[in-house]
């Protein structure tokens, strides 16, 4: 992916399980980040 490219809808859960949907967040800035799983190489 690129700077600027749209993101696929997707669906996560937050801190207390609740599910958050970029849809939630449309026409609004929105800052993706995505770091390794703890213990891992990278």
């Amino acid at each position: 992916m690129e700077i600027g490219d749209q993101v696929p809808e997707t669906s996560v859960p937050n801190q207390d399980g609740k599910p958050v949907s970029l849809k939630d967040f449309r026409g609004k800035p929105v800052v993706l980040f995505f770091f390794p799983k703890a213990d891992t190489p990278g």
